[in-house]
């Protein structure tokens, strides 16, 4: 049997290899290393996947959260709503901007922002949420669009896990994640769903003003060169990564596909497990998989995690400790209300989720996984 990877790029890199290094090297040929051919191709090849007007592509996805913020004119202590129970990359941003985040709980079945608990942190001082598509599935976005249009707020999606996802209204229309909110980021760090071979993000939009905001933004605050309207950053998808993702978006879609088979080996492998928890599929959204993460009711998680790794079965625990009890972005809380976060800091635990994964591979897995829940 093939070595297990949490992730394994090298064996998907090898399918399309050919494809890959020939693109890397036209680029090379072409010595336009920024802002060449290949980045804008990539950017309208993006925007057509996405049916959105815009796509302005950045150096990452953390970029891509604070040019977001930036280009919406919040002022210093204005209220920025997101999730307790996410990567840091989403509050870090608010806090560089001296904005002030505001940690709200989660779903427990889905992982994503509660609409109810936004609702409850709304102050005076709120202008904008940050909704977070955990793990590969959008948060329920009807609602909190409906939140957001009832006070007047921005709503920047996080779609770093979930590229690629559909949310389905109740009228019927279907969007790809990241293009509801009146801003869209995500982040094509090499393990994600459409992920180069370094850093790379990419911000979206229907609005054609923000955008041409958002293009200045990005390039020092320059709308002609040399002359800088406002304070900008320097943040750009170097052209050799533009190559890489403009050969890897045609397979997007058969690569999220892969993905949810594997995740569907392993939930009938584990579902009806009394100790066991599969992913819950949110109602209006498809799953794109980008970790497969179960909860542990026994008490157990660590043990397993640790059992796992014995049989080298990496397995991983996103995220171990709450936002609103990092030291960096410390907040005063009742834990109550907090009551799902806080169960899932100790029972989550994702395992082996990529585009490679075989049948062996995923027997193996969840036969080791079954062996340790029920001795």
């Amino acid at each position: 049997m093939k070595k297990i990877q949490m992730v394994d790029l090298q064996s998907q890199y090898y399918k399309i290899k050919n494809d890959v290094d020939n693109a890397v090297l036209n680029v090379l040929d072409s010595a336009a290393f920024v802002n060449g051919p290949e980045v804008k191709s990539f950017q309208n090849e993006l925007e057509s996947y996405l049916d959105v007007s815009h796509v302005i592509p950045c150096a990452n996805g953390t970029d891509a959260l604070q040019i977001a913020l930036m280009a919406l004119d919040l002022q210093e202590g204005d209220e920025v709503i997101t999730a307790d129970f996410t990567f840091a990359a989403t509050v870090e941003v608010i806090h560089l901007l001296k904005l002030k985040s505001v940690l709200v709980d989660v779903d427990y079945d889905t992982f994503t922002i509660s609409p109810e608990q936004i609702k409850k942190a709304i102050t005076s001082k709120t202008k904008a949420i940050i909704p977070v598509h955990l793990f590969g599935q959008c948060a329920n976005m009807e609602e909190i669009l409906k939140i957001a249009k009832e006070h007047n707020l921005y709503v920047i999606e996080d779609n770093a896990q979930a590229i690629g996802s559909e949310y389905t209204f109740s009228d019927g229309t279907v969007k790809k994640a990241g293009t509801m909110g009146t801003i869209g980021t995500t982040s094509f760090f090499p393990s994600k769903n459409l992920g180069c071979y370094g850093d790379g993000g990419a911000i979206f939009t229907q609005d054609d003003a923000l955008a041409h905001r958002l293009r200045g933004i990005v390039n020092h605050g320059m709308y002609e060169r040399y002359y800088h309207d406002e304070v900008g950053v320097n943040s750009r998808l170097d052209s050799v990564q533009a190559a890489v993702l403009r050969k890897k978006l045609p397979h997007l879609d058969s690569y999220n596909e892969a993905r949810s088979k594997a995740a569907d080996f392993y939930d009938e492998a584990f579902t009806g497990h009394a100790d066991i928890l599969v992913p819950q599929r949110a109602k209006n959204s498809t799953h794109v998989f980008h970790q497969y993460t179960l909860r542990i009711l026994n008490g157990k998680r660590n043990e397993l995690q640790q059992f796992l790794n014995e049989k080298e079965i990496p397995a991983m625990i996103y995220y171990p400790v709450a936002l609103r009890k990092q030291k960096a972005y410390f907040q005063e809380s009742n834990a109550s209300d907090f009551v799902n976060t806080d169960k899932l800091l100790d029972q989550v635990i994702s395992l082996p989720m990529h585009t490679e994964l075989d049948e062996e591979q995923l027997k193996y897995i969840t036969d080791a996984v079954l062996e340790f829940m029920d001795k």
